[in-house]
């Protein structure tokens, strides 16, 4: 060394790398010129092994290149992962706002089905009702009789009592009159059919109330719908306080 210049440890190291080698390059030569293959390998491995054991002593602050070059590979890679985690994030919310979306309209299309049904069933509904209605008799359209028996008069009933409220307009008449006409209360005076209380009530269905069941059944149903909304109605208010 030079008084007064120092020279770097890795310079000194480098130096002697070089040093080694080219000793270990003369000795090559010089070993093959004599026929001394077996003492250049010798020196060629002691050479390699003293040139790496010089090098892992390098100081840390020349293993700055290295050290930036690692981590730039991990600033890399640790981007690519973040790039396919947020790719996957992005991914899976559009396949559950798809899920969503499908939901929402199936959904919607099933209200739309039940709406349609529900309209569908009161239009057969009511064709059904219109039907029935069309199909019952009036009271005037019976020839007038000077009897009837019980059939004759269930029969007209049943001609002229919608279908769905025919029982339970029967099951009053069985209870208040048993199917006579001319069945009469001896306490209340209540008559007729449907025991009406007074009998006088039937002259707004027709003036011959005391001797025609049929003017008698429409005045019973008239009062059933009005008081109760149909003979059901009437027949469920029976039930619980035997009267109507």
């Amino acid at each position: 060394m030079l008084e007064g210049n120092r020279v770097s440890r890795i310079s000194v190291r480098g130096f002697a790398v070089a040093s080694a080698t080219a000793v270990t390059t003369v000795g090559a030569v010089v070993g093959v010129a004599s026929g001394s293959a077996s003492s250049t390998s010798d020196n060629m491995e002691t050479a390699a092994s003293d040139a790496t054991t010089l090098l892992a002593e390098v100081p840390v602050g020349q293993q700055a290149p290295v050290q930036s070059l690692s981590l730039a590979q991990q600033a890399d890679a640790q981007a690519a992962a973040a790039e396919s985690t947020a790719k996957k994030a992005v991914e899976e919310s559009a396949r559950l706002q798809a899920a969503e979306t499908a939901k929402e309209k199936k959904a919607a299309a099933d209200a739309q089905a039940k709406k349609e049904k529900e309209a569908k069933e009161a239009k057969e509904r009511e064709a059904k009702e219109r039907a029935t209605r069309d199909k019952q008799r009036d009271a005037s359209s019976f020839t007038a009789k000077s009897s009837y028996s019980i059939a004759e008069v269930k029969e007209m009933a049943r001609q002229m009592i919608p279908a769905d409220q025919f029982q339970c307009f029967s099951n009053i008449v069985e209870k208040e009159s048993g199917w006579r006409y001319t069945a009469q209360n001896p306490s209340s005076g209540a008559y007729g059919l449907v025991q009406a209380y007074p009998g006088t009530k039937m002259a707004s269905a027709g003036a011959d109330w005391r001797t025609n069941p049929a003017t008698q059944i429409k005045w019973g149903l008239n009062y059933m719908n009005g008081k109760y909304d149909s003979p059901c109605g009437a027949w469920t208010f029976w039930q619980a306080n035997r009267w109507y």
